[in-house]
């Protein structure tokens, strides 16, 4: 960028473009409804919001590097190399714009269309939320060839904006530190802030995110001084190979699309492989949209009208003695969608669904249009993506009487559950759980153990099917999902959608998965949280997913017993009942399996509600959950094996 253009931005970016829209009072008293919790996810949201700003200033044209440091004492600093928040007199409130930005709520240059075309952090909440919830934050802005700071505590500004220094460049550099009297922990975790950044070049292309870990080594806390900067130069393309690193590929490069049209520009990443899963990800203006909404809407009915055009044009499905639906067209397809829309309507502060009707048509139409001539210009891949449609559409026909199997049969099949489930007497879903088990030894244990009047069992022989890896009809034919399927209540698929879930009929909603503490009870908790990720995802999106956390030993000195859950409490315990710190004298048993423990030992440590220690599953980014789960349940062994060397120290368990 020129100096002339700086200076023409400089001052078209000024105090009055600051517009103001109500106070920020209740952040701190309810801090969860403007940042989702208090706990890990919150805490990491705090450096999102921070970064988001700058994000903003780089789609606006005025940005192309950010950096980002957990310093020493695990506050945050984020520098940007954008326009610089303004510092001038804001009129209205008769003080700094930098000042306002910091302290009022819905306060930003997100609402003036002159400073913004578009922006990811639309509600304008999110750096006066920052402040609002650190107990120290200092802000330094380089604009107008000076250096301005001011520091504020708890959202409340301690010194003035005052002139440090004199300025060659121009941004923003927000240094933090979360109140540790709200957050439940203030430990930062680098590898949840890389897996963003690197999702945030991938969306931004050009733009180098550096992200660098100032903190002594602390392997307990896998702790250690690092730093990467993440940069793409393709986009949305490098994001698809990315995500498809460990799946076959139908064709060479991904399919990109790009185009603009009634201001909302569209860019999209696709790829077919050999896989049985769909795998979307859709953004607005840099937000991950998971729930989806018009864009992904409009992506769906634009893929499914070209390439079925297409394939009729071209005969290719005159053999075929049934319908292709949606779904068929999706099977095994991995793609990126992204839009920026001026004034997104999203379904709440969540930000999770996009609600503008009107970006259905565009995302549509710039499909139909690229997709129409990457097929006219290339019909060898289009032969095979056509190929793998049909192979979906047949298995899917396949898979029609299997599926059906699993569906309750009323009264013709009397209760239509499974005989291995003990059911709890209460039919409240909202009351109940449903315990996923291990083997019938535990299972044993646990339904002698559990409270029958809202706890159910369902002990599983041996592991489940490995789904990544199987086509559909295989996973309806296993008689363990089936199960499964069964004990929840719910019915699977339409002929439109092959995995539409009736979610309304599910009678439990906590789902606990309870396994071994050893190797093979990891596996088979990863195999069953494969299932419910790429054919139930709307369990684990709605929070009724768990896992268990039976304890790892059991310590007796004479009468007294104490169990332990980790490492470290087993040599606190042991310091705590032996005189000399060591295990002399103590009797230490290590649970590798539930069946060891009588069923009143498992109720008091992992099922009573009163005293156990439930895990629930949520899914933070789903495109990074896509790539986990492929590389660890799919056919790539390398990534596997290099992922397993990597945190195979940080495995509580032993075979």
């Amino acid at each position: 960028m020129t100096e002339e253009v700086k200076k023409v931005a400089e001052s078209n970016y000024n105090a009055s473009n600051i517009q103001v829209l109500e106070g920020l009072e209740a952040v701190r008293k309810r801090p969860a409804m403007y940042i989702g919790d208090v706990n890990v996810r919150g805490l990491h949201h705090l450096v999102y919001e921070v970064v988001d700003n700058s994000i903003d200033e780089a789609m606006a044209g005025y940005c192309n590097t950010i950096d980002i440091k957990i310093l020493k004492d695990n506050s945050i600093r984020v520098a940007d190399n954008g326009r610089g928040i303004p510092t001038g007199w804001h009129e209205k409130e008769q003080r700094s714009a930098l000042e306002v930005v910091l302290t009022v709520l819905h306060a930003g240059g997100k609402f003036d269309k002159g400073s913004y075309k578009v922006s990811g952090g639309l509600h304008g909440v999110g750096v006066s939320c920052v402040n609002a919830l650190s107990k120290h934050l200092t802000a330094e802005i380089h604009r107008e060839g000076k250096i301005f700071k001011q520091e504020y505590e708890y959202g409340k500004p301690i010194t003035s904006v005052e002139v440090v220094g004199e300025a060659s460049d121009t941004g923003t550099i927000i240094t933090f530190t979360p109140d540790d009297s709200i957050f439940l922990t203030n430990i930062y975790d680098y590898d949840t802030l890389a897996k963003r950044m690197r999702e945030l070049t991938y969306l931004n292309r050009g733009i180098a995110i550096t992200l660098s870990d100032e903190r002594e080594v602390n392997e307990e806390m896998n702790i250690a001084p690092k730093s990467e900067t993440f940069h793409s130069e393709n986009g949305l393309a490098d994001f698809i190979d990315y995500l498809d690193k460990n799946r076959e590929k139908l064709t060479p490069e991904p399919i990109t699309i790009a185009g603009e049209s009634d201001n909302v520009p569209v860019e999209i990443a696709l790829e077919y492989n050999t896989s049985f899963s769909e795998n979307l990800h859709s953004y607005v203006n840099n937000i991950n949209t998971h729930e989806g909404g018009s864009h992904l809407s409009g992506f769906r009915r634009g893929l499914t009208r070209t390439l079925k055009a297409y394939a009729e044009k071209q005969g290719m499905f005159a053999k075929l003695k049934f319908e292709i639906n949606g779904d068929d067209f999706r099977e095994g397809l991995t793609a990126i969608i992204s839009v920026k829309v001026p004034e997104p309507q999203f379904e709440g502060q969540t930000k999770t669904k996009l609600g503008n009707s009107e970006v259905m048509g565009i995302v549509d139409k710039i499909v139909s249009d690229r997709l129409n001539n990457y097929l006219e210009e290339h019909p060898k891949e289009a032969k095979m993506i056509v190929d793998k449609v049909v192979l979906a559409a047949t298995a899917r026909h396949a898979a029609r009487k299997a599926r059906e199997l699993v569906q309750r049969k009323g009264a013709l099949s009397g209760s239509g559950l499974p005989g291995k489930l003990a059911d709890c007497s209460d039919k409240n879903p909202e009351k109940t759980e449903l315990y996923i088990v291990e083997g019938d030894s535990a299972g044993g244990s646990a339904k002698q153990g559990r409270d029958r009047s809202f706890q159910a069992i369902l002990p599983l022989r041996g592991k489940i099917l490995n789904v990544e890896k199987a086509m559909p009809h295989r996973i309806f034919e296993s008689e363990e999902i089936k199960n499964i399927y069964t004990a929840l209540g719910v019915t699977i698929g339409t002929e439109e959608d092959s995995k539409a879930l009736n979610i309304e009929k599910l009678r439990y909603h906590k789902i606990v998965i309870m396994t071994d503490a050893d190797v093979d009870g990891s596996h088979i908790s990863t195999l069953i949280l494969t299932f419910f990720f790429r054919y139930m995802p709307e369990l684990i999106n709605k929070g009724y997913v768990y896992i268990a956390t039976p304890p790892l030993y059991l310590i007796k000195k004479g009468k007294t017993e104490r169990y332990c859950w980790t490492e470290e409490e087993r040599a606190q315990i042991t310091r705590e009942l032996s005189a000399d710190g060591t295990d002399k004298g103590l009797h230490i048993q290590r649970y590798k399996g539930l069946g060891e423990m009588n069923p009143e030992q498992l109720w008091s440590t992992t099922m009573d509600p009163a005293h156990r220690t439930l895990r629930q599953i949520t899914i933070e980014n789903g495109a990074e959950a896509d790539y986990v789960f492929s590389m660890l349940m799919g056919d790539e062994v390398g990534p596997r094996r290099e992922f397993i060397e990597q945190n195979a120290t940080y495995a509580n368990i032993d075979a």
